[in-house]
């Protein structure tokens, strides 16, 4: 199979898909009023609620979606073969994913801005705005630890890697003062500066490798263990202006520009996919995701065709900055096609690496030794990029190699491979750090909700003492995840909670439909919450029974099965409530 058919029918279906079913859901069962206030205006307070410019928005929330899921799912997914992924990411995307990230941020713009919680709290029970809150931050909690994971993974032990990530971050704050008092409004102008800079940072980073430089940026597991946290703790305590926006505005723009570039990439190299359909790990057995394809694949392609972790960034950021209720369509439907889009392209640069050499990269030696492969294109590859890829769990290094195999193929450009290398890492990188300073935020925010029922001055976001509590109490407890855990005990574990939420937010949402009197629409959340409640509920008991109770992994057992407890009563909540509906609306009739 050549990549190219698959990138054509994606496109396709995805266009399609937002023309029509985007704009029924935008239309018919939502109704959006470009006419109506805002969160943004009505609460202005120049800190969180905020009234953006659309496209600037759009890259906000698209960078805070696409963290490492749509990167790094599809390519630990790809050893069940190329088929399965790329059916579930094209079919989920379009009528999960994008449904429920959509009507989640038409639900908060509706509640003012405020949080799932607090909309569960009007819509469905006081009870489920509690398990709501705790189930949230279960979420942000695996999900930062796992995606960090992925970055320390990535960057261990390369300075060149290191250093060129480290300078978005001062570039970053430069491009939010450039826009806030240099050059206000110089939108494209602050574009161009910014990635003009993140680029000569890719070129600089040789040149930091090889000088006297370069201790300061080679770091161990430990170190970045540490550091990362830190970097969340500063962008959930910074105004969004100077930090978290511009980053993830910045990085936006050049994460779409590399993917239009990598699509580019597969037009003219037009490679064939070396990873079989269908491998014999769909059966189960498989050295990087344990268990079947069911239910196992639908919970680590997350963030590409489904994310629970979106409603918390639809009802987090994006709402208390939306300037007009139709910007809900493209915003909330169309960014999640776009990273749908992504993780196709992941998984296309997974899979054109021979399959030893994938399998390579993503086991330990140790492991990969007992599947008797032999290498093929590994060790040439190691030798072009200048580092050693073998081993290198998590899924950036192979989606970076698999990159970069197909930018070196275009034009002779074979002796530049370290170059691109580095660039993919960077490009990697930039996705998950605008997951963790968002996802850092949101949870700082839920602590401060959680925190205020006993101490009622820490729901005030502009109390800085509480600001800088909540975030540090926050960031220490991911970190400790981070510290201690690893890709494969983590990763599952966020699949199963990330689903989970998902189907939480799709029946908390599905209330607020049936309380508007669009009881007949219900079917657009229905579904998809049925297939993915059943799904990631099967998938979190085998995780429990066959992966951590045997491997004595007692604190995520606990936490899987805390969280399959919480949603459980949150979607019977919510039954509860639309069955007492249906009831009313009879007795009325």
């Amino acid at each position: 199979m050549h990549a190219l058919v698959l990138i054509i029918v994606a496109l396709l279906v995805f266009v399609l898909a937002y023309r029509f079913y985007g704009a029924f859901i935008a239309a018919k069962v939502l109704a959006l009023d470009p006419n109506r206030p805002v969160p943004s205006e009505q609460h202005y307070d120049g800190r969180d609620y905020v009234p953006t410019n659309r496209w600037i928005l759009f890259g906000h929330h698209f960078a805070a979606i696409a963290g490492a899921g749509p990167l790094i799912g599809p390519v630990l997914a790809a050893q069940f073969g190329y088929l399965p992924g790329f059916l579930w990411i094209l079919i989920g995307a379009v009528v999960a994913g994008a449904v429920h990230d959509m009507v989640v941020l038409f639900a908060s713009v509706r509640h003012g801005g405020q949080s799932l919680a607090e909309i569960a709290r009007k819509q469905v029970s006081p009870v489920s705005y509690w398990l709501v809150l705790l189930a949230v931050l279960f979420l942000i909690l695996i999900v930062l630890a796992g995606a960090s994971i992925s970055v320390v993974n990535a960057l261990y032990q390369s300075p060149w890697g290191t250093f060129t990530v480290a300078m978005t971050i001062p570039i970053a704050l430069f491009i939010g003062v450039y826009l806030r008092w240099l050059r206000p409004g110089k939108v494209a102008e602050a574009t161009v500066l910014g990635v003009l800079m993140i680029i000569l940072a890719v070129i600089l980073g040789p040149v930091i490798q090889h000088s006297s430089l370069a201790p300061y940026f080679t770091l161990d597991k430990q170190t970045l263990s540490l550091l990362i946290p830190a970097y969340g703790f500063l962008a959930a305590t910074l105004p969004v202006w100077l930090l978290l926006v511009p980053r993830d505005y910045l990085s936006t723009y050049m994460k779409i520009g590399v993917m239009v570039l990598l699509a580019a990439g597969v037009i003219l190299v037009n490679p064939v996919l070396k990873m079989p359909a269908v491998t014999q790990f769909v059966a189960g057995g498989g050295p990087v995701i344990p268990g079947k394809v069911w239910p196992f694949m639908f919970i680590t392609i997350a963030c590409g065709a489904l994310s629970g972790f979106h409603a918390l960034v639809s009802s987090g950021t994006t709402p208390k900055m939306l300037k007009n209720e139709r910007d809900i369509l493209p915003i909330g439907y169309g960014a999640m096609l776009a990273e749908g889009f992504v993780a196709i392209m992941a998984l296309i640069a997974a899979t054109v690496l021979p399959t030893a050499d994938y399998f390579a990269i993503n086991t330990p030696p140790q492991i990969f030794a007992k599947l008797g492969m032999q290498l093929q294109d590994l060790p040439y590859l190691s030798q072009l990029v200048g580092e050693n890829l073998a081993g290198r769990p998590g899924g950036a290094v192979s989606l970076a190699v698999g990159m970069a195999d197909i930018f070196s193929r275009i034009g002779g450009l074979r002796h530049l491979m370290s170059y691109w290398y580095h660039f993919a890492i960077m490009f990697e990188a930039l996705f998950i750090l605008t997951l963790i300073d968002a996802g850092t935020r949101v949870g700082r925010y839920l602590v401060q909700e959680l925190g205020g029922a006993i101490y009622p001055p820490l729901r005030n976001y502009g109390w800085w003492p509480g600001v800088i509590l909540t975030s540090g109490i926050f960031t220490l407890a991911w970190g400790y995840l981070l510290y201690t855990g690893t890709i494969s005990t983590i990763w599952p574990l966020f699949g199963v909670s990330n689903q989970l939420l998902g189907g939480m937010a799709l029946a908390i949402v599905t209330t607020m439909l049936l309380r508007s009197g669009k009881a007949r629409y219900i079917w657009v959340t229905v579904i998809p919450m049925a297939f993915l409640l059943v799904t990631t509920a099967a998938a979190g008991y085998q995780n429990i029974v066959n992966n951590y109770l045997p491997k004595q992994n007692y604190l995520l057992a606990v936490l899987s099965g805390i969280m399959l407890v919480m949603v459980g009563l949150i979607v019977i909540d919510s039954v509860r409530v639309w069955i007492n509906l249906a009831r009313s609306r009879k007795e009325q009739a």
